[in-house]
């Protein structure tokens, strides 16, 4: 007999759809926010202002939470603004329903200068790649 001590797969998965259910939207910050493993809730302190962007955020489409070998992850679409006339250097994503829980912070590495549109692209739907995931 042999045990591998762990978070059961499904338990990714069920705690993924948790925080998947109800309304996901991303925020974008400037480089004076102050973001990171400790943010509990979406806030407006150092939220981006600009043509086309409205606080708050988008409303993240496309979202779904799928499995691949023992990896839970979460998938949405890429999230854009147009017209946009704005600089963010990252981004929160946060539950509105979860009374605005804080699930991931994006770091853009530099801040991001649009005068047109604005997209942030997310990375390939698999387990490697996904932004937000349980390993």
């Amino acid at each position: 007999m042999a045990f591998d001590q762990t978070l059961t797969t499904q338990a990714k998965l069920v705690a993924l759809q948790t925080l998947a259910t109800g309304t996901l939207k991303m925020a974008l910050y400037t480089a004076d926010a102050d973001l990171g493993a400790g943010t509990l809730t979406y806030s407006t302190a150092n939220e981006v202002v600009g043509t086309g962007y409205t606080a708050g955020g988008n409303v993240l489409t496309g979202v779904t939470v799928l499995t691949s070998g023992t990896t839970a992850y979460l998938d949405f679409d890429d999230v854009v603004w147009n017209p946009a006339g704005f600089t963010a250097r990252g981004a929160l994503i946060y539950n509105t329903s979860l009374s605005d829980l804080a699930v991931a912070v994006l770091d853009f590495g530099a801040d991001k200068t649009t005068t047109t549109t604005f997209t942030v692209q997310t990375p390939a739907n698999t387990a490697d790649a996904a932004l937000i995931r349980f390993v």
